[in-house]
């Protein structure tokens, strides 16, 4: 049961967005800049969505981490295969050597930020990643943590019904995180 009252149909962080839209609004579109609009080859929103479940998984935030991990499986090639092997080992996953160094940024920030050191930047330097890629990963593992104890700290609805995760991942892969839509509408899940 949520710690406050908060819209009883509405799963996860969608419960949040709808008490406060107003703070709806800034965290939408955050999300949607750093895993929807900024994926380019080298770094996509395949692999964006990959770290937000990576981080929400090494948080425990069911909620974050099987409506991101249902994301990234929509959107990569190795589905949800990829997907557990990244949340489960990300070390051994059959991912790239560069999507491995950012993630090992993503864990030490999912941590503690100052646990990101000069080797960890050079290895992922070396491996390809752009200071721009360096700089998302490093933003998506902080507002994951964000998100994630927003929706653990209000003790929202987390419903454990897979095939409704799928739906939802379906929905963020294809049409990213806002719209013209008022930010609590019940088809639009974050």
């Amino acid at each position: 049961m949520p710690h406050i009252v908060l819209p009883e149909e509405l799963p996860g962080i969608t419960a949040g967005f709808a008490f406060r839209p107003e703070t709806a609004k800034p965290m939408r579109e955050l999300a949607h800049v750093l895993l929807h609009a900024s994926g380019n080859d080298g770094f996509t929103s395949a692999d964006r969505e990959l770290l937000a479940a990576f981080v929400s998984s090494r948080n425990t935030c069911y909620f974050c981490q099987t409506s991101h991990g249902a994301a990234a499986a929509h959107l990569h090639e190795g589905g949800e295969t990829v997907v557990n092997a990244v949340c489960s080992d990300y070390k051994s996953a059959p991912i790239s050597n560069k999507l491995k160094a950012l993630l090992a940024i993503a864990e030490q920030v999912q941590i503690d930020g100052k646990r990101v050191t000069a080797d960890l930047i050079a290895k992922a330097k070396a491996e390809g990643a752009t200071d721009l890629d360096i700089h998302d990963t490093v933003l998506i593992a902080a507002a994951f943590c964000m998100y994630n104890r927003y929706v653990d700290g209000l003790a929202t609805w987390q419903p454990r019904d897979p095939a409704m995760y799928v739906e939802m991942g379906k929905r963020m892969a294809m049409q990213g995180y806002v719209s013209g839509k008022d930010p609590d509408t019940r088809s639009e899940q974050r």
